[in-house]
């Protein structure tokens, strides 16, 4: 069933956590922030609204640190529930798709939580004062990959943020599988 993120809640405080990624390194969520901010994406490797998207993802991503904008990725799904999100597919799905980018496991959900992550992709767009100005849509695509023209609204969204400090005032929530929090699996 497809999830839906609330709205941005401007000025929000980005949270810390160091996890473990699928480099064998543990990573702190913070040291990974660019001059001019930091997107955390709570993505996992199974979701079709990731897979359809995931190459553009990491376009994204690898693009945006020309405009000084850090980014993290970090898998919260509950693998027992959820076998083909464990952390040793983490690090295939990462390796087939190219990562540049440290892919995180938050086995325990806290930071899941912390954050309030409501899908993959959920993905969370802070300034250099690591205060939240985007959370929205990486682009209109859904479960099938949009046509390559879509309006790049995750990029355009942190590209202002980078330039000015300040998200879009308009943004459309991203959509897709719900997170898979241990609980619900019983």
């Amino acid at each position: 069933m497809a999830a839906t993120p609330p709205v941005c809640d401007f000025g929000w405080k980005a949270i810390d956590a160091t996890l473990p990624g699928v480099d064998g390194k543990d990573h702190s969520i913070f040291k990974h922030a660019g001059p001019n901010g930091l997107l955390v994406a709570f993505i996992c490797n199974h979701c079709p609204y990731v897979v359809s998207v995931i190459s553009r993802i990491v376009r994204d991503a690898n693009e945006l640190k020309d405009h000084g904008v850090g980014f993290v990725a970090i898998s919260a799904n509950d693998v027992e529930a959820y076998p083909q999100d464990s952390f040793e597919n983490m690090k295939i799905f990462a390796e087939q798709h190219s990562f540049m980018f440290p892919y995180l496991y938050d086995e325990s959900q806290d930071i899941a939580r912390k954050y309030d992550a409501v899908c993959t992709p959920d993905f969370f767009g802070f300034n250099r004062a690591l205060e939240l100005q985007y959370r929205g849509r990486l682009d209109a695509s859904r479960k099938e990959t949009g046509p390559d023209d879509l309006r790049r609204d995750l990029f355009e969204a942190m590209k202002l943020v980078a330039e000015t400090g300040k998200g879009p005032a308009d943004q459309i929530p991203s959509m897709g599988c719900s997170i898979k929090w241990k609980e619900d699996a019983a």
